[in-house]
């Protein structure tokens, strides 16, 4: 009779276990999807939630992702990551255009100078018989990050959730990481960043702001946003859908108008990553170019002249990039 009464409960506790689960994948905005951002008026349905220190709470459905810890931590704290999550990227190169909005988006959302791109978007040519086609390039967050080896005082540091960040108040502006970096995403402020409205005692790696003259910057994957179940600045500000990201653990990516399968789509769009053949395992994964909804020169006509002309090399086959 024990046993069985054993049983029973143990049924319980794992249907229950089900309940909540499905609760904060469909509840909390944990896949990152297009409407996922709480800022709609309650309706005052609510839903059961459990919280990251195990508590059972009551909230309205759709401020779900509101509960703690949505405040981007601090200290110690900040290098754990979000309990659960591992975030990648997916790039479809057949839709990029060199729209740019996706850098404007980045340097508005992280309070960079106009001259200053954590994300840089460069024409690629593989080969003298291909045609050229755009490639957006950020931090790839790798699994086995050089940079944080090589950091002599911690500042760079990998956690739990693919996330590679910079903790400015230890940075010392040394660059052992920027060489280290072999996708040269790393940027060094070398100039005094543009005044925030975030307090210095507000700031988390989470968010990278306020920036610190003397030190690194660079993409963050916007922890923050996840944290709220958005989108980075970049999926969200780019026109075309070309970037798609979320949880490889729910296996669920979207780029704001559509969620697709992870694996399914890196499968069947043939998805690769970017030198992988260099051991860092980034998780940032490409689409290959295949049947592009736009030419590459549409992406040259609203450039200035004097930029134009930097791609003349790759266009006439004389030289590839990276």
């Amino acid at each position: 009779m024990g046993k069985e009464k054993k049983n029973t409960n143990r049924r319980k506790f794992l249907q229950n276990s089900l309940k909540l689960g499905t609760v904060l994948a469909a509840g909390a905005g944990s896949v990152i999807a297009a409407n996922g951002n709480g800022d709609e008026k309650g309706s005052g349905e609510t839903v059961k939630v459990l919280t990251t220190d195990g508590k059972v709470i009551e909230v309205e459905k759709k401020k779900a992702c509101k509960i703690d810890p949505c405040e981007p931590p601090k200290g110690s704290e900040v290098r754990h990551g979000i309990p659960g999550r591992k975030f990648v990227m997916v790039i479809d190169l057949a839709r990029c255009k060199n729209a740019r909005q996706c850098i404007a988006g980045c340097q508005k959302g992280h309070n960079l100078a106009s001259d200053v791109e954590w994300l840089k978007v460069y024409l690629m040519k593989d080969n003298e018989n291909g045609e050229p086609y755009w490639f957006p390039r950020q931090c790839f967050h790798c699994d086995n990050p050089p940079c944080v080896k090589v950091c002599p005082v911690g500042a760079t540091f990998k956690r739990q959730d693919n996330l590679v960040l910079v903790d400015v108040d230890r940075c010392i502006g040394c660059k052992f990481c920027v060489v280290a970096c072999p996708y040269s995403v790393r940027v060094f402020n070398w100039k005094k960043p543009p005044e925030s409205s975030v307090p210095r005692e507000d700031y988390s790696p989470e968010t990278s702001v306020p920036a610190q003259m003397g030190t690194i910057g660079k993409c963050d994957f916007c922890a923050d946003r996840a944290r709220e179940g958005k989108l980075p600045y970049c999926a969200s500000s780019c026109p075309m859908g070309a970037i798609y990201y979320g949880d490889r653990n729910e296996d669920a990516v979207s780029n704001g108008t559509e969620t697709l399968r992870f694996k399914q789509l890196i499968k069947e769009r043939a998805g690769y990553r970017f030198k992988e053949e260099l051991g860092t395992k980034p998780n940032v994964y490409y689409l290959p170019p295949v049947d592009r909804m736009f030419d590459y020169e549409s992406g040259l006509k609203d450039l200035p002249e004097e930029k134009r002309h930097i791609y003349d090399d790759i266009i006439s086959g004389d030289t590839q990039n990276e």
